[in-house]
């Protein structure tokens, strides 16, 4: 792996990832994820835990998604890898919840799954669009 080229797709990601997410769950969701799951949730963000997820997932975009997208120089390679890699990786935590966690709503597994995958392909989708605008990273 070349760091160079990791790094800089790695600081597009940052901000869109963490605003999108943000906008899903500060916002659009919420009193979703409230009425769902409300009585499972701490009453305080463990922020440590949250942001350690957040460098360890957009590492995982980066690698496993946009590095071999740019190599091909492939829109459609980031997007559809973006959507397969959030299908997996939220399936990873959805449905073990489903499994494991006892009155875990299938309606959230559902929508999570959902979000997963759609936010995945569109974080992919705009940084490799914005790393092509700026030029391929050396």
């Amino acid at each position: 792996m070349r760091l160079k080229p990791f790094a800089k797709l790695y600081l597009i990601v940052l901000p869109v990832f963490f605003a999108l997410d943000m906008l899903w769950l500060g916002l659009l969701a919420k009193d979703f994820y409230d009425a769902q799951i409300g009585a499972l949730l701490k009453a305080d963000v463990n922020w440590t835990a949250a942001v350690v997820f957040y460098l360890v997932f957009i590492a995982g975009i980066v690698h496993f998604v946009l590095m071999p997208a740019v190599e091909k120089n492939s829109l459609k390679q980031a997007a559809l890898n973006g959507a397969a890699f959030g299908f997996v990786t939220y399936a990873t935590f959805d449905l073990t919840s489903l499994a494991l966690i006892r009155d875990w709503p299938l309606a959230i597994t559902l929508l999570d799954l959902a979000w997963g995958t759609v936010l995945t392909a569109s974080v992919s989708s705009i940084a490799f669009a914005l790393h092509r605008m700026g030029g391929k990273a050396a």
